[in-house]
């Protein structure tokens, strides 16, 4: 029996790497000692167990976009039959069950029809912990592997995963992240971060550092880029974590309504309370209050918020009896607080109240490197919705992703690869074995996701090629101003009208009008 195998293993132990860079050895090492002794193994995964998925950790001889899959063992027989076998499970050949990587080998094939398979659970402690894969593209290439050598691997492999996690353990220990339970129970589905970019690991790094404490934290960022995630991981890394989190949007409310919803109201204490109700405050009480958009707040309720999070009290409308509660604050914000201060539309004591901890979320475009990973993760959530056997990327498609731009940020990608879903399944038929996603499904050919061309900046001719480029918020708001005065000019200026035609509450108009600088419309109201 070949032991130099376990010697590297054991070897990488003692060296500094990350959790997930062992693993990566760890199959490198294996896919090279199976190939120096003339077995042929074009792809390896080492998957764990959370659940009921498998989510790869590391991998050989497949597409990168499978390290952002997530294998409901429920939907895919094989990985099922792997983990209820105690031995090494071996599929024939021509197995009819559908292979999990169909589509996902890197050396391009769509179908695994005819090949060797075969797995293991691994088992920590005797719980099963996850599952080792082995393929080879050719039938038979693990024919003559001796049983004995097999098993000898996959336990190597077991001891080596158990001690990486005690030096996991350790490290976090020793940088006081004393939260890794709550964490391991957090890592649902709905709630993971998806990535790899040393953009995305910085700010990783920092929900960390601040999700212990009690800190106010003001998540800010463009529109689409995920705060409401980075929200709930920082919650659910916390020591709240077992508190419920309470969410409220502060752009989605009318004015008259915002201040009940904060703080609660006594029933008959304005026209529709026709009862007592609590505020969000209350209802976070022990836990978080997420300000989701908070600088969409009118400066009278910003100022009761102040208030409120100075004292750490709140009264209910109508009620002179105070109410003190136990709330962390996280806000979130598209827009530049410090220049709203300037401008007089954002109190600066509100502002250095919610800002403790700054926490920027970079946008898509600054990590390039995360596109096929979230690429992976949604199109392996839309094959099941859309009920499809395997929505696939093609080469082409890839490329495609990682030269975009992204303005829409993650939110942009996740409906773009929905409508380009669509569009395959419609073209290649919904009972196709593998459908490929090609450059045309997504539409991105005239440099956006619908296939519309970026607008031209204010006052460029059309046709103007050079033509300044925008920013995605200027462009909104040139929009947004072109629409209002637009209507302003069929309801001859009535505010009231012009408010029911956008469907828009009548003060939020005003307030959007306010910021959109439309001063000159405001007073001949």
């Amino acid at each position: 029996m070949d032991i130099l195998p376990f010697i590297d293993i054991v070897e990488d132990l003692n060296r500094d790497l990350t959790a997930r860079q062992r693993y990566q050895r760890m199959l490198e090492i294996l896919h090279r000692s199976y190939v120096e002794r003339g077995t042929p193994c074009d792809a390896i995964a080492l998957l764990k167990l959370e659940g009921d998925v498998l989510h790869p950790l590391a991998v050989i001889g497949l597409k990168r976009e499978a390290l952002a899959r997530r294998f409901n063992i429920q939907e895919h027989p094989r990985l099922h039959a792997i983990l209820q076998n105690r031995a090494v499970t071996r599929f024939e050949a021509d197995s009819d069950l559908p292979d999990p990587y169909d589509g996902l080998v890197e050396d391009g094939r769509d179908q695994l029809h005819v090949h060797d398979c075969m797995g293991s659970t691994i088992y920590i402690d005797d719980k099963p912990w996850g599952v080792l894969t082995l393929d080879a593209l050719s039938a038979g290439a693990f024919d003559h592997l001796d049983p004995m050598e097999t098993r000898a691997n996959i336990a190597a492999v077991a001891a080596a995963i158990k001690t990486s996690q005690h030096i996991e353990a350790l490290e976090l220990r020793a940088e006081h992240q004393h939260e890794i339970t709550q964490r391991l129970i957090a890592n649902d589905l709905k709630h993971e971060i998806i990535g790899r970019s040393a953009a995305l690991q910085d700010m990783l790094n920092e929900i960390h550092t601040v999700a212990p404490t009690d800190l106010s934290v003001l998540i800010t960022g463009e529109t689409g880029v995920g705060k409401e995630l980075v929200a709930r991981n920082i919650h659910l890394s916390s020591q709240r974590a077992a508190q419920p989190l309470v969410q409220i949007n502060c752009a989605a409310l009318p004015e008259n309504i915002v201040e009940s919803e904060l703080f609660g109201h006594l029933r008959g204490s304005f026209s529709g309370a026709t009862q007592d109700r609590s505020g969000r405050f209350e209802l976070a009480d022990g836990g978080t209050l997420f300000l989701d958009e908070v600088g969409e707040l009118s400066l009278s309720i910003q100022a009761k918020l102040l208030r409120a999070l100075q004292s750490g009290e709140i009264q209910r409308i109508g009620s002179d009896r105070a109410i003190t509660v136990d709330v962390r604050i996280i806000a979130a914000t598209n827009r530049e607080l410090q220049r709203e201060v300037k401008e007089g539309r954002f109190r600066a004591d509100l502002y250095h109240r919610l800002s403790v901890y700054p926490l920027p979320v970079p946008p898509l475009r600054d990590r390039k490197k995360d596109c096929i990973l979230l690429a992976g993760y949604f199109l392996e959530k839309n094959q099941h919705q859309l009920g499809v056997s395997r929505l696939r990327l093609s080469a082409g498609a890839s490329d495609q992703l990682e030269r975009y731009d992204w303005p829409g940020n993650v939110r942009e990608l996740e409906h773009l690869l929905s409508r380009a879903a669509l569009r395959a399944i419609r073209e290649q038929g919904r009972g196709s074995s593998i459908i490929s996603i090609d450059e045309h499904h997504l539409g991105l050919q005239n440099g956006t996701g619908t296939g519309v061309a970026e607008p031209r900046a204010e006052g460029a001719p059309p046709g103007t090629d050079d033509a300044p480029v925008r920013s995605l918020r200027e462009s909104v708001d040139a929009f947004q101003r072109r629409l209002i005065e637009e209507q302003l000019k069929h309801h001859n200026g009535k505010l009231a009208a012009v408010a029911r035609s956008l469907k828009l509450d009548r003060s939020n108009l005003v307030r959007t009008m306010a910021r959109l600088g439309m001063q000159e419309h405001l007073t001949k109201r």
